[in-house]
């Protein structure tokens, strides 16, 4: 019983983390989006940043399906960071293709559900 309950809070403390970090990765990447209308290594930072963040989104992903199998927790997680993970699939197609008008909206979108996610505990218990 006793390691039951320290692997769900291990799963669960790590799946806050990805959360974390993948809300940090999202509000970086607006702050590059600045540097790319101002500065000269904007673009560049920018593009490293968009695969940070599409890194981040995995790990939120791998978190959740850990949290939810070997530790028992619910499956609601797991399919917020799939959806999250086609989200910035799609985010990375639109900046690829260069179209700001969904990709801007979308990075918006994309940020206020990761603060959503962070704010809600990543639905474990604490």
């Amino acid at each position: 019983m006793t390691t039951h309950v320290t692997t769900t809070r291990r799963t669960v403390s790590f799946l806050r983390v990805a959360i974390a970090v993948q809300t940090a990765t999202i509000f970086l990447q607006a702050v590059s989006a600045g540097l790319l209308l101002t500065a000269s290594y904007g673009e560049a930072l920018h593009s490293a940043g968009a695969r940070v963040m599409y890194a981040a989104s995995m790990l939120y992903l791998l978190a959740a399906v850990l949290a939810w199998k070997p530790g028992g927790g619910p499956v609601r997680p797991v399919w917020h960071a799939t959806g999250f993970l086609l989200l910035a699939s799609a985010q990375v197609v639109l900046g690829v293709a260069h179209v700001p008008s969904v990709h801007l909206p979308l990075g918006v979108l994309m940020f206020g559900l990761s603060v959503l996610a962070l704010a809600r505990g990543a639905g474990g218990p604490r």
